[in-house]
């Protein structure tokens, strides 16, 4: 995309996000009271991650996993990952855990549409893979990608590189039409019980 298409990119992500915290404000406390009971404090979680130019930032979700998940170091976590209680995988199957992260779109960390953002370890291995990787970082990652939808949960080094394949040829023929059919399709498959991420 050209500077004006980007333009209008960030002038559709702020408006969407803003429509959608808006539209989804009696679910998002709905799931934060839920959760916020489920785990007897803070429903919320942030975590560093590896975004535009590589510049660090926050990312935030509903919390779907214990403050020790990672006492062995980062895991990449599974569609069937036996740490999640069955309210915890329900609420990843359906994507609710994403929900916090408009505000990462309205603030300018991430767009709508968009490459997954990893944190800065799993994107040093995927670079000691396939160096291509840093061509990403020219643009916001995003909430939703075709990668996101038809990749699933990238769960191994394999599944990375498939979607980091995916994600550069997204890349190369980015329109703003093709942005919009992804957050369709996204939209779709909210109403799915799929797990994926």
């Amino acid at each position: 995309m050209g500077p004006g298409r980007m333009r209008i990119k960030r002038g559709m992500d702020i408006l969407l996000s803003l429509m959608g915290m808006a539209v989804c404000s009696p679910l998002f406390l709905l799931v934060a009271a839920v959760m916020a009971v489920h785990w007897r404090g803070c429903p919320f979680f942030c975590q560093e991650r590896v975004g535009r130019g590589g510049r660090i930032f926050r990312i935030y979700k509903f919390r779907t996993m214990p403050d020790d998940a990672e006492a062995r170091g980062p895991q990449l976590t599974a569609a069937d990952d036996a740490r999640l209680t069955p309210l915890e995988r329900f609420v990843r199957s359906r994507h609710l855990d994403e929900l916090p992260q408009l505000w990462n779109v309205l603030t300018g960390d991430m767009s709508m549409v968009g490459y997954r953002p990893e944190r800065a370890c799993f994107v040093e291995r995927i670079m000691a893979e396939d160096p291509r990787y840093a061509c990403l970082l020219c643009m916001r990652p995003g909430v939703t990608s075709e990668a996101t939808l038809y990749n699933g949960y990238t769960d191994t080094m394999e599944k990375m590189l498939v979607r980091l394949n995916m994600d550069l040829q997204y890349l190369e023929t980015a329109t703003l039409r093709k942005d919009v059919q992804i957050m369709f399709r996204t939209a779709f498959a909210l109403f799915r019980s799929e797990d994926k991420q």
